[in-house]
């Protein structure tokens, strides 16, 4: 998601200062603008205090795991970016006088028992199950988020974004749509966990990347849903991605995991009328993109296993 952001201000003629500790991230994702002049890379952790020298006009604060497969082995760093790393940001946007933009989730909503999720709707969270640590670091970010605003004045906006895809995710990052393709790219069965009968809705990063960006350019200061809300099943879903990918594996069942959520889709009706946003990109366009890009990488790309993370136990 930072990578299509960087690329989006570039193209508004923005100077872009990217921050990254790359410990999800990598650098080939934005390699094509290390040679431009309105661009930096700062190899920081947000979670440590925040120097930028000269003025700021926006601060975009999207650093965090957002994979269970990642949050889920590094739990601590999850939670410290979340709290501290936002803390840190907002010091930063409240130095500067800069509007900051937070990214939140729509696991705040938790295993929702209203369904769509309006951005009224205060979940259903276990603050001690596994998924905690993302659902409540997010949570507790939009708390610090509107408290800086309420008490110093500072110029907020929240997204809550819905399941996102689109080029430069990892493959081997854990979420459904990188893990259907590399399963079905390797010739391996394809995995669903539970019945397959869990519902998510999936934007393709450009709709995506547009909400943010109308939503920044505002002067809306609450949360406000960003995805898309046509629905499907991830059973339906694999279907889908096998159908396009003409290739013949089986559909695998396995436990589902601890708190994952049975519903998930964003009532939109408030970036309908404040931001003038919806998605554009069908999912079967997206999901078209998305394969043509998972086949061009190398076997070596499809095979790699996913990160690993040092402890310090």
């Amino acid at each position: 998601m930072g990578s299509h952001l960087c690329d989006r201000f570039i193209r508004e003629g923005d100077h872009v200062i990217g921050m990254d500790n790359l410990i999800t991230g990598d650098l080939k994702n934005i390699g094509h603008l290390f040679p431009l002049e309105q661009f930096e890379f700062y190899h920081h952790d947000v979670s440590k205090f925040i120097h930028v020298p000269g003025e700021l006009d926006y601060i975009l604060h999207f650093a965090s795991p957002a994979s269970p497969i990642d949050y889920l082995k590094i739990p601590i760093q999850t939670l410290k970016v979340g709290a501290l790393g936002t803390h840190n940001c907002l010091g930063l946007a409240l130095e500067k006088k800069a509007t900051i933009l937070v990214a939140s989730t729509s696991e705040v909503y938790g295993d929702p028992d209203v369904h769509p999720q309006p951005e009224e709707y205060w979940g259903n969270v276990n603050p001690v199950g596994p998924r905690g640590v993302y659902d409540e670091a997010k949570r507790f970010m939009e708390s610090i988020t509107m408290a800086y605003h309420t008490f110093h004045g500072v110029d907020i906006r929240i997204v809550r974004i819905f399941n996102t895809y689109g080029q430069r995710m990892r493959l081997n990052d854990g979420r459904a749509l990188p893990a259907f393709i590399g399963q079905i790219l390797r010739g391996e069965d394809v995995t669903i966990f539970g019945d397959g009968l869990q519902t998510r809705s999936f934007c393709f990063v450009n709709d995506t990347v547009e909400g943010i960006y109308r939503l920044l350019m505002s002067d809306y200061q609450l949360p406000l849903n960003i995805g898309n809300p046509e629905e499907i099943s991830m059973l339906d879903f694999a279907k889908e991605v096998l159908e396009l990918s003409e290739k013949k594996v089986k559909i695998v069942f396995k436990p589902l995991p601890i708190d994952d959520p049975r519903q998930r889709q964003p009532d939109i009706t408030k970036a309908k009328q404040i931001l003038g946003w919806e998605p554009m990109v069908s999912r079967k366009e997206g999901l078209k993109i998305m394969y043509d890009y998972f086949k061009s990488l190398s076997p070596g790309e499809w095979k790699k296993e996913p990160k690993e993370f040092m402890s310090n136990r």
